[in-house]
């Protein structure tokens, strides 16, 4: 039978591994290094609080401090913890667990693209009741910059990553990618801007799409959201209920691969 030191004991282990836990998470967020001031406001806690923790972390490897500025960094036992966490991370599982609620919320059929090699690739559809289902199945490839999904990838992947692939597009397309005073290169930095792509009949006349990215823990898109829905069914402005319902699922799809608070907030 537990006495009453013992558990007041194992109380205190708890609330030491809540606190330590909040500023590795408040080091997270603030990175890559932040000032003890910053730390102790973020995990809300006095300064001196802060130190004592940081110190034992220090310890243990969970943090560093830079010799020069005194700030506070991720030591590399929390690093190798991250990159653990990553490794396990099944992006297309991940995701794929939104797209009913994002479906039934929404009322139309959505669907999952990943970049491969052959670009921007469909790997999960869910169909809404009455809605066409053409270009939306699984293995799918969607056009970079003639559909809502490849705009979307356009507009964040790397340029060598998606030049390759424009070079399958129409020519005066892939000019314009090349030219930053061009309409497409205009429209790329208006989709980074508000996080949400709509085209209208581009691909198929009669149906609309709208798409988001979704980050991992580099802040690199690793996939897209999309809705489909036929002509005059999706509210095109960026601001509108679907686009704000998109970029809510996105934004909980980019937190489960572990995308910092800030970069997903920034990007919507």
């Amino acid at each position: 039978m537990a006495t009453s030191s013992t558990r007041t004991s194992s109380r205190q282990t708890v609330q030491s591994a809540e606190i330590g836990a909040e500023i590795l998470k408040a080091l997270a967020r603030l990175g890559p290094a932040a000032s003890l001031t910053a730390l102790s406001e973020a995990a809300g806690m006095p300064p001196a609080k802060a130190h004592r923790y940081l110190q034992a972390m220090i310890a243990s490897g969970l943090a560093a401090q830079e010799k020069q500025s005194g700030r506070y960094t991720l030591g590399p036992e929390a690093i190798k913890i991250g990159m653990a966490a990553i490794a396990q991370i099944d992006v297309v599982g991940g995701i794929s667990e939104l797209l009913p609620a994002l479906r039934d919320d929404t009322g139309h059929t959505c669907f999952l693209a990943v970049w491969g090699s052959q670009g921007a690739t469909v790997v999960r559809t869910l169909e809404s009741l009455g809605e066409v289902t053409v270009l939306t199945r699984t293995g799918a490839k969607m056009p970079l910059l003639r559909s809502a999904t490849g705009l979307m990838f356009a507009a964040w992947l790397p340029p060598r990553e998606r030049d390759a692939e424009a070079s399958n597009e129409p020519a005066d397309l892939n000019a314009q990618l090349h030219d930053p005073a061009s309409p497409l290169c205009a429209r790329l930095e208006a989709i980074r801007r508000s996080g949400i792509c709509f085209v209208q009949g581009l691909m198929v006349p009669g149906i609309d799409a709208m798409a988001a990215p979704v980050f991992d823990a580099r802040s690199e898109i690793v996939g897209v959201l999309t809705l489909i829905g036929t002509d005059n069914a999706l509210d095109p402005s960026p601001d509108g209920v679907h686009a704000r319902k998109l970029a809510a699922f996105a934004r909980a799809a980019s937190a489960r691969l572990g995308a910092p608070d800030g970069s997903v907030a920034l990007r919507r």
